[in-house]
């Protein structure tokens, strides 16, 4: 059978070849419409989209014969990854392409803001011949801090060092044996506010580096400070910041991306003469556009040909004879992940899957990547998938094990998730199933207790003393937040410690009151999908 393949948006020649010399037919219809993808979406094997078009729920409902949508590009807001997988179609994106890119543009940004480039240019179209106004700096010899040291951090760190700066890195997540191979001082964000002459961030934007950067943090940098954000609007507090450009706090700021975009006509970054600004276009150069179209065409040829599957957001290489074991397994593996890195900030040295029970002596490489997805989605600078989960983590200088043993606990299948950290100190929780639909987190470091793995939790330890549940359900109550399970586990050492599951959204206020209760040690907050 031929496939045939459906380029609903702008793709390179070179990347449609890629079809045709793999004997597919492709149709390259860049201005079709949403409607008439929706009337023709049944003829097609494959489909290849990129910002224009929406893979959306009603579209993948008449797609009886799609075994893949391939985003040539990272984001995938305009897929419904749901729908798509209640219909058993791969989505797949390209992760990589644009890695290059974005350091680049992010080393321009920090020229241009040191040396005034735009502000040059724009005097000289003018007419004039303006010298003076235009007094830049040098960033040789100058301190760079760059939070976040994912592959784009990484990439920045390597062409910078090569103008002769010192570098200043933050990443809680990777040991500082990788920040000295990388050349990098670790500090803490504080450290690099106060002693960076640039600082460029990298991180992904999650509810723990929303407004990284606020008004405190700029309150304590140099007054000739330059600050480049080319990652996620929201990491920098933009009041905060305009704030510091309009006071003179900082000597500058470049930003290619916003809260909201487009940015109105009329912002005050439009305006400032101490700001460069452009329009997300961090990822936008022909090479990158040519690398991502090229590789989602040979994604799907291998997955259409029965090959490999590679950058998939939704693909599990189980078989299909064991998914119904592995499958909710994989799910539990995922949520314990992702509760460790919510639950215990560190720098992760290992990462370790133990297995024991009879349903666990199988393959457990997918419940183990399921673990490793869950712990690396909350802090990866883009999608986090089967494929590139344990790659994301080695390259953060964590190894990651996988052991089984025969000894009788007591469940009588158990999944543990232990994590160490570079003190050495450790982390691990255990979880379990009742049954397919009952998963159970049944170990928490030192403390047994019986928590549903699902939506937002609240987590504490208090001295196990009378009084500390009611204190802490009046509290939530006064604040609208029901509760809809709890669990608890204490130990001979006086301890104790509290699981909720809660409704509603939960604020950083919140778990501020909660600190302040008595006898309460502290409060996590971990969101679980």
């Amino acid at each position: 059978m031929t496939h045939k393949i459906l380029v609903s948006d702008k793709l390179s020649e070179d990347g449609l070849a890629v079809f045709t010399n793999a004997g597919f037919e492709v149709d390259h219809l860049p201005e079709i419409t949403q409607d008439e993808i929706k009337e023709c979406i049944g003829e097609y094997s494959a489909w290849v989209i990129r910002s224009r078009s929406r893979a959306t729920a009603d579209i993948i409902e008449n797609a009886t014969k799609l075994q893949v949508i391939g985003r040539a590009g990272v984001g995938i807001d305009n897929v419904d990854t749901v729908a798509a997988t209640q219909r058993g179609i791969i989505v797949m994106n390209t992760p990589g392409g644009n890695t290059t890119s974005t350091a680049e543009h992010t080393i321009s940004m920090l020229l241009s803001l040191a040396r005034k480039i735009p502000q040059a240019y724009i005097s000289m179209t003018e007419g004039k011949w303006d010298k003076k106004s235009f007094m830049g700096v040098e960033v040789y010899g100058k301190t760079l801090g760059v939070m976040g040291l994912g592959r784009i951090g990484q990439e920045v760190v390597r062409r910078m060092k090569s103008f002769g700066m010192q570098v200043l890195g933050y990443d809680p997540f990777i040991p500082d044996d990788r920040m000295r191979q990388l050349g990098v001082e670790s500090c803490t964000v504080d450290e690099i506010c106060e002693r960076a002459d640039f600082i460029t961030v990298h991180t992904p934007l999650s509810p723990e580096t929303k407004d990284l950067i606020n008004a405190a943090r700029l309150s304590k940098m140099k007054k000739t400070v330059r600050i480049v954000n080319c990652a996620r609007g929201g990491i920098i507090n933009e009041d905060d910041l305009l704030v510091a450009l309009k006071s003179g706090q900082i000597a500058g700021a470049a930003l290619d991306v916003f809260m909201s975009e487009p940015i109105p006509a009329d912002s005050d970054f439009r305006k400032l003469p101490n700001v460069v600004v452009t329009p997300h276009i961090a990822a936008s150069t022909v090479e990158a556009q040519e690398n991502v179209a090229i590789e989602v065409a040979n994604q799907i040829v291998d997955v259409l040909k029965g090959g490999v599957v590679r950058n998939a957001l939704n693909a599990v290489s189980v078989d299909p004879e064991l998914l119904p074991v592995v499958g909710p397994w994989m799910d539990l593996a995922d949520k314990m992940g992702a509760f460790l890195t919510q639950f215990r900030a560190g720098k992760a040295v290992k990462l370790t899957c133990r297995y024991s029970g009879p349903q666990l002596d199988i393959s457990t490489s997918a419940i183990t990547t399921a673990a490793v997805q869950g712990f690396v989605r909350p802090i990866a600078e883009g999608p986090v998938n089967f494929v590139n989960a344990r790659q994301i983590v080695r390259d953060r200088g964590v190894e990651i094990i996988e052991t089984h043993h025969s000894e009788v606990y007591q469940y009588e299948n158990l999944c543990t998730v232990e994590v160490e950290y570079e003190d050495g100190s450790l982390a691990y929780i255990s979880g379990t199933m009742f049954t397919s639909k009952h998963p159970r987190i049944v170990i928490l470091n030192d403390k047994h207790i019986d928590a549903v793995p699902e939506g937002t939790l609240i987590v504490l330890e208090n001295n196990d003393v009378p009084g500390i549940i009611g204190r802490v359900g009046t509290a939530l109550g006064a604040n609208n937040i029901n509760i809809g399970q709890m669990t608890w586990g204490r130990t001979d050492e006086g301890t104790a410690m509290t699981v909720i599951n809660v409704d509603g959204a939960v604020d950083d206020g919140i778990i501020e009151k909660l600190t302040e209760l008595p006898d309460i040690k502290w409060v996590k907050l971990v969101r679980l999908s």
